[in-house]
Parts: C-alpha cells; sequence; structure tokens
C-alpha cells in the first residue's frame, strides 16, 4: 500500500465512531439515505448480543489516506455453521462503505480476502450480514429510493467497485412493492378458495396471550422452509425468543400471521411497521429523548407503510394455495377502516426462490428494489456456479 492508504483494525471507541461516521459523511448530501440506529450496526459486532459468535469470528477495519481521513471500511466474518454448505468454505464480507476510488475498494477488498484465508475459507459472498439474511444484506443496484429499515443503502459506483475487482453475482434480490388496499387477482381468490373452505387448515394473527407458543410456531416453519437452504444456519429456540424480544417494542400482533394445518404450523407471513419512517428523524441515536419521540411518531401514525420481513412455507404444504389462503386471510383485515398502513415493500427475495416470485406477483408486488449477492472465489481457476435454483 505504501505510505497511500492506511488499515486499521476497529479495537477502540474511537476506531468504532469512525467506522459508523464515515457513511454520514459520504452521504450527507443525498436526500434519500436515511442513517442506521448506531445501535443496531454495533450489535452486529457485540458478542454480546450477536449470538454467531459462539461458532464464529468477525474483525473490521478502517481505511485511511495519506491525510489522515477515513475513506473507507469494511467487516469480514465467518458463520462456521453455514460456511461449509458451499462448494468451497465461504465466509463474508460486508458493511463495506468507500470514496469513489478503485484503488481503496481493492486495499478493502484484498483485506478480507486475505483475513479469511488465513482462517481456511476458500471464498467469500458480499456485502452480506454477520447474521440473518433479512438484514443487511445485498448491494443497491436499482431503486435508490429510500432504505427500509436495517436494508442496505449504497452509491450506484458500488457496483462497478465489487465487480472491477471480480466479485460475481452469485443472486439477485428483489424487493416487491405493492399497495395494501389493492384488490387481489381472481386467480389468488380461486387458489385460495380451496384451501379456506378445508376444515384442516386455520389461518389467524399472532395472540399476544399466546406469545410463547407462537414464537415456537415460527420457529418451527422458519427452519423447515429456510433451514436447509445453502448458507442459512438453522434457528434455536434461543435466537427466536431473542427475535421477538428484540421485536417487542414494534411488534404488531396484525401483522404476524400464521396458518395451521391440523393445528400444526405450517406457514407464516411476518410483517413490522417500516421503522425508518421513524427513525430518519433520529439521526442515528435513540437516547431517551429520541424514544420518547419515536414514542411520539408512533401514536401520531406517521409509519403508513409496512415491511414484509419473512414469508415462510414448509415444504409438504408449498404449491397447494396455502400462500395464497395467508394472504387473503390478511387482507380482509387489512381492508378495514381502521388498518393504518397503505403501502407494503417485502424484503427481498432472491432470484433463485422462483415459486415465491410466482406468489408475490400474483398478489400483485412489482419489483421496486434490486440488490446483489456476489461471490468471489480465490482460487479463479475454480468454475463459478450461481445459487442453485429452488421451487
Amino acid at each position: 500500500m505504501g505510505n497511500k492508504f492506511t488499515l486499521m483494525e476497529v479495537k477502540d471507541r474511537k476506531t468504532r465512531k469512525e467506522f459508523l461516521m464515515l457513511p454520514v459523511r459520504l452521504y450527507r448530501k443525498d436526500r434519500n439515505y436515511i442513517r442506521p440506529l448506531d445501535r443496531d450496526v454495533e450489535r452486529v459486532f457485540d458478542p454480546r448480543q450477536n449470538k454467531l459468535f459462539r461458532q464464529g469470528v468477525c474483525t473490521r477495519w478502517i481505511l485511511r489516506d495519506e491525510k489522515g481521513r477515513t475513506i473507507g471500511r469494511v467487516a469480514a466474518f465467518i458463520d462456521r455453521k453455514t460456511a461449509a454448505k458451499n462448494d468451497q468454505p465461504t465466509g463474508g464480507m460486508g458493511f463495506f462503505e468507500c470514496i469513489h476510488d478503485q484503488e481503496a475498494a481493492t486495499v478493502l477488498f484484498e483485506q478480507c480476502r486475505e483475513w479469511l484465508m488465513s482462517q481456511g475459507m476458500e471464498a467469500m459472498d458480499g456485502p452480506i450480514n454477520f447474521g440473518e439474511r433479512y438484514e443487511w444484506w445485498g448491494l443497491l443496484v436499482d431503486g435508490f429510493s429510500e432504505p427500509n429499515y436495517c436494508a442496505p443503502y449504497n452509491f450506484g459506483y458500488y457496483r462497478d467497485l465489487f465487480e472491477n475487482y471480480g466479485f460475481q453475482l452469485y443472486f439477485k434480490q428483489f424487493t416487491f412493492h405493492r399497495m395494501v388496499k389493492t384488490d387481489l387477482k381472481e386467480v389468488v381468490k380461486n387458489k385460495s378458495d380451496k384451501v379456506l373452505q378445508n376444515p384442516d387448515y386455520s389461518f389467524r394473527a399472532l395472540e399476544k396471550s399466546k406469545m410463547q407458543l407462537a414464537i415456537e410456531d415460527f420457529r418451527q416453519v422458519y427452519n423447515k422452509s429456510w433451514g436447509k437452504h445453502s448458507g442459512v444456519a438453522q434457528m434455536s429456540p434461543a435466537q427466536a425468543k431473542s427475535l421477538f424480544s428484540k421485536l417487542k417494542p414494534v411488534l404488531d400482533p396484525d401483522l404476524l400471521w400464521f396458518a395451521y394445518y391440523k393445528n400444526e404450523p405450517v406457514a407464516f407471513f411476518f410483517m413490522l411497521p417500516e421503522l425508518n419512517q421513524i427513525f430518519k428523524f433520529m439521526k442515528g441515536k435513540l437516547h431517551l429523548f429520541n424514544k420518547l419521540r419515536f414514542l411520539y411518531y408512533k401514536k401520531a401514525k406517521v409509519c403508513r407503510k409496512l415491511l414484509g420481513v419473512l414469508f415462510g412455507v414448509v415444504p409438504e404444504h408449498q404449491g397447494k394455495g396455502v400462500e395464497a389462503a395467508l394472504v387473503v386471510a390478511f387482507t380482509r383485515m387489512a381492508f378495514k377502516p381502521a388498518f393504518p398502513y397503505d403501502e407494503i415493500e417485502m424484503n427481498w427475495i432472491g432470484d433463485f426462490n422462483l415459486r415465491m416470485i410466482h406468489v408475490v406477483e400474483q398478489i400483485g408486488g412489482k419489483i421496486s428494489k434490486t440488490h446483489h449477492t456476489y461471490r468471489y472465489l480465490f482460487d479463479r481457476s475454480v468454475p463459478f456456479k450461481r445459487a442453485p435454483v429452488i421451487g
């Protein structure tokens, strides 16, 4: 690197602050940028809060120029439970930010590659999260509007930085949008009728009095529908409980719907109020005053948008109309005048998940954002493979 760039591992309060503040400076003139909450970023790197440290490792760096200015940042990590699920042991990199300079970006990418190789990895995916796929996953390449809560947002030139280095497209991620009170297509209604009329199936929203049962129902469906996918780990009871505990302040019971077959959970549709419509006023902080502001904005119902976080159907009940019936059950409630939300964006669906793309398109969803997840094979002679198609 000579004297042009200096890499510093994030280890103390000063470097942690620089890691958080770099994007604030980079995006200061971007009207669509919404600063994430500092605590949401920092919990990814806190072993006390991120349970993946139990079987994984993580580190991060900032990059400075010859004048001592921070011009880039990146993190690298390994989740050992999912690393071995690939043809090559695969680590991850993410939380990438950089000025428009390919040489600077390459320094960051090379640091991740070298560190991951030293840990026995043979490939890296990025930009991804050291955690669940529904947060901080992918590079935005189309649809540069306000980001959803914990969703990646970046400059358009980042795509060139990644692809010029040699990252190859592993899969595309589509975010779909629809207005809530839009009539469903007849084909969806017809498909759902058989299921809704079958007495073995039942559909209901979350009941707060049965929260512990609902958490376990959610975990069972999640593991059966997602846990066997490449790069996705099974969710433990502790992880499920932690997830719901974290979401408790914003969880709306009307937005988590379950489908049951003979009283066994077979599907869920998990939504949240799109919190960035409130958090954009917080400037990254959630101190006491901002917590009071949050409660005020929440009560004032300034949040008119929903985020569809997860949609899961166990394999045995896929393709039977359960997905459509679950959506119909939800919309019957959502069409009531008192329902406070106008629109919904569904958290990303991979281009490998043809069945779910078909379901969302059938219910009127249209692509509003596209992200890319890339993969970089360290041995450049190894043939590259896209993510396998499912459904």
